[in-house]
């Protein structure tokens, strides 16, 4: 078996000045994937249920293949996160693909071959390292480990429909020179903010990622989003920034974080009518560069 956590979207993401600029910043949720390989010598072939998971049925097929003695077998992929929406489904998909297949093989499967294994399939998110990461989403490469937060509540809306990550990674870039170099900005003050565990300055960079990707991946309820952050005293409001979601950001740790939340759910009813309520997790090791696959509580 092997598992996988799904996100809200991202903290930021956008294009750095460099070469290989496209990035985002991890906000890993307590959603998951979970996936189960059982080799089968007596099948030609391995298969996958549901028949729908076919990036995670050529993952499987990959690793088998690069094994001394290929085996047919039975991949189960089974996940709470909705697909399509920019929560990170097919990354966690794949991820807990790995870690099943490596497991019941025999194989190491450290972060670094994952990554080996994930680029030549799709753009990928950073869901397979421990906390919040920097991570080249296209290159499918570590950035930097930037630590982890303190829980937070994400009260979240979906606009409906569904995003390919592969079509949407296809779509040239309207960022100018100013753009990437606001993004490097955006996340060295971020980085600063994840190792202080300033959630007031991460939902401040959370809101301007969101409207700079206006642009992009444009969000009809992003203004109306962040009236209800302010009505309610969030963070700040996070996107999907190739999906459908929005959401607000609150401090679990503050006294009126119910309240809050509950006010936040009935204003976005009002836009959305389907409000989803998430919670953000927190990864007490999430500074070492190589992650166990342990996973966490």
């Amino acid at each position: 078996m092997g598992t996988a956590f799904g996100t809200f979207g991202e903290l930021l993401q956008g294009v750095l000045p460099e070469q290989d600029g496209d990035f985002l910043v991890t906000l890993p949720v307590a959603r998951w994937t979970r996936a189960t390989f059982r080799p089968d010598p007596h099948m030609s072939e391995v298969v996958v249920r549901p028949a729908r998971k076919r990036k995670a049925l050529q993952l499987a097929r990959t690793i088998v293949e690069q094994t001394p003695r290929p085996t047919g077998g039975v991949l189960t992929v089974s996940s709470v996160i909705p697909e399509g929406k920019g929560l990170a489904s097919s990354s966690a998909d794949l991820v807990a693909t790995a870690r099943a297949v490596g497991r019941a093989l025999g194989i190491a499967m450290p972060a670094t071959r994952i990554e080996r294994l994930l680029a030549g399939i799709e753009p990928t998110d950073g869901v397979l390292y421990p906390g919040i990461v920097a991570f080249h989403h296209r290159s499918v490469r570590l950035r930097a480990v930037l630590g982890s937060l303190p829980a937070m509540t994400v009260v979240g809306i979906d606009e409906g429909g569904a995003v390919d990550t592969v079509d949407f990674n296809r779509i040239p870039k309207p960022f100018t020179t100013a753009d990437r170099h606001e993004y490097a900005r955006l996340l060295d003050r971020l980085t600063r903010a994840v190792r202080s565990r300033d959630l007031a300055e991460v939902g401040r960079v959370a809101t301007r990622s969101a409207l700079m990707n206006q642009s992009l991946r444009h969000k009809r309820s992003l203004e109306r989003m962040r009236d209800v952050c302010r009505e309610v005293g969030g963070l700040g409001v996070a996107v999907g920034h190739s999906g459908t979601t929005l959401g607000v950001l609150l401090d679990a740790a503050d006294p009126a974080c119910t309240h809050r939340a509950t006010a936040a759910a009935r204003a976005c009813t009002e836009l959305a009518g389907s409000v989803s309520v998430y919670r953000t997790l927190s990864f007490p090791d999430a500074h070492s560069p190589e992650p166990s696959l342990a996973v966490p509580a």
